[in-house]
């Protein structure tokens, strides 16, 4: 990570190195915190934020799943994030990092009284899984680690506390040699990667699970979106872990992954073990959306 010169906490922009919390905040202790994760892409009419509104809604419907009462309302943090973009003066693509958590000024598990900040970070970003993987694919692991079943974790809510078994997930997975981990709900089928939803293509079609223990995807909604522009069938069905081993493609998609071919999973090889047709027509598809050279989503980009 490249720091970046300022960060925006609660209404003012702050010196990276000065945005600091008390060692006594509430939500470092209990993990009651809710973010998103947006990207910036320099197109070339400027620098935009891919779907500002949709991660801006989605942060607040997290924090309202978890009592997290915003000071802010959504225009107020969008214009937040555009400022922030503005004073940085980036010359590439950029990953946006807005987070909501409970401050310093009680301690104990009850989090009512506790104060509820908020602050937004943005730093320079590449490719997460990085950029061969976005060529020739990545290798997966499925985990030990399963998704809390939905009656013991709130998966729509982007929430701090749900990614404790994500990072478990991804730490196994490199440890055994892998790129990444994919992860099972609490019935055996297939949920989700540590940070990333899955989808398999099969005989041309399109298939991804849904989002029952899985959070609700802006990456993924915009991939099946674009799918449907280029007729290809979208289906949202479980899959197990043996559907998976013997589909034509995978891929990973998030704000993070993007748009990430899979090569291998559990050491079987996925289709001919590189990009696939159909992966890359989508991806391709993907960068001319947020690159800003499809028109028909320009009301998805927000330029700077």
């Amino acid at each position: 990570m490249n720091p970046s010169e300022f960060i925006w906490m609660d209404g003012k922009l702050v010196k990276w190195e000065d945005a600091k919390v008390h060692v006594l905040t509430h939500s470092l202790h209990y993990a009651n915190a809710v973010f998103e994760g947006t990207r910036a892409y320099m197109t070339d009419k400027g620098l935009a934020i891919f779907r500002l509104s949709d991660h801006t809604a989605r942060l607040l419907k997290s924090a309202k799943m978890t009592i997290l009462n915003v000071k802010y309302t959504q225009k107020e943090l969008e214009d937040a994030q555009v400022e922030l973009l503005r004073a940085n003066k980036f010359k590439s693509n950029v990953y946006l990092r807005p987070i909501v958590y409970l401050g310093y000024g009680v301690m104990g598990l009850a989090h009512t009284k506790a104060p509820v900040n908020t602050a937004i970070a943005a730093w320079e970003w590449g490719a997460y899984l990085g950029e061969e993987g976005l060529k020739k694919g990545i290798r997966v692991k499925i985990s030990s680690f399963a998704k809390l079943n939905v009656g013991g974790q709130m998966s729509r809510a982007k929430s701090s506390s749900n990614y404790l078994c994500s990072q478990m997930a991804n730490y196994e997975a490199k440890e055994a040699g892998y790129d990444e981990a994919l992860l099972l709900d609490s019935e055996g089928y297939i949920s989700e990667g540590p940070g990333e939803c899955f989808f398999i293509v099969e005989d041309g079609a399109l298939v991804t699970p849904p989002n029952d223990s899985s959070l609700a995807s802006i990456t993924q909604d915009t991939v099946i979106k674009i799918a449907h522009d280029l007729d290809i069938e979208v289906r949202r069905e479980r899959i197990t872990r043996d559907r998976a081993y013997t589909a034509d493609e995978a891929f990973f998609t998030g704000t993070a992954a993007e748009v990430t071919p899979i090569s291998n999973i559990d050491n079987r090889v996925i289709g001919a073990g590189e990009r696939g047709a159909v992966t890359k027509r989508l991806q391709d598809a993907y960068f001319d959306v947020v690159y800003g050279r499809n028109p028909k989503y320009a009301s998805m980009l927000t330029y700077i």
